[in-house]
């Protein structure tokens, strides 16, 4: 079994309408949000690879590029409350009936914070 990993990149506004008022996530701010997504297969032998990595971009870069960057996530429709957790279900649901070996989703919102998505088997 192999897993493959792509990374993608994009830019968005967002704040946290549930946490309390003093809170710095309460108000917007915006990050450069680094996303990953695995999936996991066997090894095709013929081509010698479980997935072209364009194929999993193809799925991932048109969504990242019309709903989400340079975006206010509070405004696009399911991420009402942004967090990374949020976030991360909200494109496995977009990205899975597309690739369905998808194993994981990462939404990384800085250097230090990341959040792993495993969705449902």
């Amino acid at each position: 079994m192999f897993e493959l990993v792509k990374s993608f990149h994009f830019e968005a506004a967002h704040h946290l309408p549930k946490v309390p008022a003093d809170h710095p996530c309460y108000r917007i701010h915006g990050h450069s949000y680094r996303i990953e997504l695995a999936v996991q297969g066997a090894l095709d032998e013929e081509m010698g690879w479980v997935l072209d990595f364009g194929e999993i971009a193809a799925v991932v870069k048109p969504i990242l590029e019309k709903e989400l960057d340079h975006r206010l996530l509070n405004e696009v429709p399911g991420l009402e409350n942004p967090t990374s957790e949020r976030l991360a279900h909200w494109l496995w649901q977009r990205v899975v009936v597309r690739l369905p070996q998808l194993h994981r989703v990462t939404v990384a919102e800085t250097c230090t914070s990341t959040c792993h998505y495993y969705g449902p088997k």
